[in-house]
């Protein structure tokens, strides 16, 4: 579309964040769930940058606003509920479990913050990796999942991927911030990536053992809980120094919408796939940040952010192709006979798998037909994921701009 002129008419903020809705709502009906959580989590970094550039540094109250919102959705529900699942029950049975998974949450969140002002943007990128490694060595001892050897080979992949971020940010200029003690700041990004692996193992077996409700309504209860301990301690001189308009009331606003769809949406993606596997996805999310950064902060764009995220969907979507094995029941503690292996991630696999072991049926083939078809269907559905990741990256380069830049992504996207 153009003007009299014969040039294109600028893109308005409100049709962007229109056009941006209209791929969040397309890319959750088409499957795309991690990158759902990854849009999110850029939500929430753009409203960070926002509150930043106005003199907002208030990252515990930020949190407090989240863990507010699902006290007041999820664990008011629980303590509704009558019988055995209500709020005093749960708490008798592993008050001890969640106090644990609450604490490392918060504090997770908060030490990833304040390693921002201690070292550079790009330790943090790569050493927030460390979450992976971790995450994948307590699931096999906490959650008894075993893993196959292309499952390490996708793991490699996508750090492959998180380097090509790394060096794409270093070729491009970017502002690396802070490099008053990295070796501190090293040290706080480690310390939060073990603390976000212990409370995604004790996300994933709550939300596959017992329910979505009710890890959401104890991690509302005691998240808000120490939090709040932590806000009224360190960070009530800078809630009362905050300039309160509504342009930053509205940015968090938007901040606490984000993290409360991303903490509610999120168990409902690890209860299909695993902690580990959604994790995988949310290297993405740096990425979502960066295009949203070419447009809003006017940073440079490197044809190697493209590359990197064709590569962390690659090796996402070959850590997804190969299920693995897990201990955990698949249905909840109401399942009067639950199995002794699950399949992961869904069950289709399972049957898959049955009727491998099964051998030669009638009129099917030999057992080597049958264990060729299903590799072939296997890589089959590998292709259709890695299309439909492809296909959600362009709709969301598309709902962005239209100006000379955007064509110039678009350009070098397509000789790639």
């Amino acid at each position: 579309v153009t003007n009299e002129a014969g040039a294109k008419p600028p893109v308005s903020a409100l049709s962007s964040l229109r056009n941006l809705w209209l791929v969040f709502q397309a890319s959750a009906e088409d499957g795309g769930d991690g990158q759902v959580l990854s849009l999110l989590i850029c939500g929430t970094a753009v409203s960070c940058q926002y509150l930043a550039d106005a003199g907002v540094d208030t990252p515990m109250f930020q949190s407090f606003l989240n863990y507010g919102l699902l006290l007041l959705v999820y664990t008011s529900a629980l303590s509704a509920r009558r019988g055995e699942k209500n709020l005093w029950q749960v708490l008798r049975a592993n008050w001890w479990k969640y106090l644990v998974m609450g604490l490392s949450d918060v504090e997770a969140n908060y030490t990833v913050v304040k390693a921002y002002q201690f070292t550079t943007l790009t330790s943090i990128q790569l050493l927030d990796c460390f979450v992976i490694p971790v995450l994948m060595l307590l699931s096999w001892f906490l959650l008894k999942t075993r893993y196959r050897v292309v499952h390490f080979v996708a793991v490699g992949v996508c750090l492959l991927g998180v380097g090509a971020m790394v060096g794409a940010d270093i070729l491009a200029g970017r502002d690396q911030g802070s490099t008053q003690s990295v070796l501190l700041g090293d040290a706080l990004v480690l310390l939060s990536a073990a603390l976000y692996a212990v409370s995604n193992v004790c996300q994933e077996d709550t939300v596959k053992r017992l329910s979505r409700e009710q890890f959401l309504g104890m991690m509302g209860l005691f998240g808000t809980v120490f939090s709040g301990i932590q806000l009224a301690v360190l960070e009530t001189q800078a809630v009362a120094s905050v300039q309160w308009d509504l342009h930053i009331i509205l940015l968090f606003a938007l901040y606490a919408l984000c993290m409360f769809a991303l903490y509610s949406f999120m168990p409902v993606v690890v209860k299909m796939t695993s902690a580990t596997a959604v994790n995988l996805s949310l290297l993405t999310a740096d990425l979502f940040s960066l295009f949203c950064g070419v447009f809003l902060f006017h940073y440079n764009f490197s044809a190697l952010y493209v590359v990197s995220f064709v590569v962390i969907i690659v090796g996402f979507v070959m850590f997804n192709a190969v299920p693995t094995y897990s201990a955990l029941p698949e249905g909840g503690p109401d399942d009067e006979e639950a199995p002794e292996v699950q399949e992961v991630p869904g069950p289709e696999r399972a049957r898959d798998h049955r009727r491998r072991r099964a051998g030669p049926r009638t009129g099917c083939g030999t057992e080597e037909d049958q264990t060729h078809r299903m590799r072939c269907f296997s890589w089959w559905r590998l292709c259709c994921r890695c299309s439909d990741e492809v296909c959600f990256f362009l709709k969301l380069l598309l709902s962005l701009n239209s100006d000379k830049q955007f064509h110039l992504i678009q350009t070098q996207f397509v000789l790639l």
